[in-house]
């Protein structure tokens, strides 16, 4: 079986749909698909910052550039929220199951 894992968004702003494969032993747990997409929103995030702070320093003026790259972080960290606490919410019902 062939364990698919997020890829995060390049910085050219296409995504890669292309599913990362393990070797056949090995399983890729959720705890590190999640950990995996934390990373990326957070390299999305610090990118717009540097973006944003370029602008107001006056070291660039593509403010076009800077927007989107301020909205994709922020879709990302909206969807990244939504996914946590989708599991929060499936780990709380499976709680409640009897046995």
């Amino acid at each position: 079986m062939k364990a698919i894992t997020m890829q995060p968004i390049n910085p050219a702003g296409a995504t890669s749909l292309q599913p990362a494969v393990k070797s056949a032993g090995q399983s890729t747990g959720f705890g590190e698909i999640f950990n995996n997409a934390v990373n990326a929103v957070n390299g999305q995030m610090q990118e717009a910052d540097k973006l944003s702070q370029g602008l107001v320093a006056g070291e660039h003026a593509n403010i076009h550039e800077t927007m989107i790259a301020a909205e994709k972080a922020g879709i990302s960290f909206r969807l990244m929220t939504k996914v946590q606490q989708k599991a929060l919410d499936a780990y709380r019902e499976v709680m409640r199951m009897q046995l």
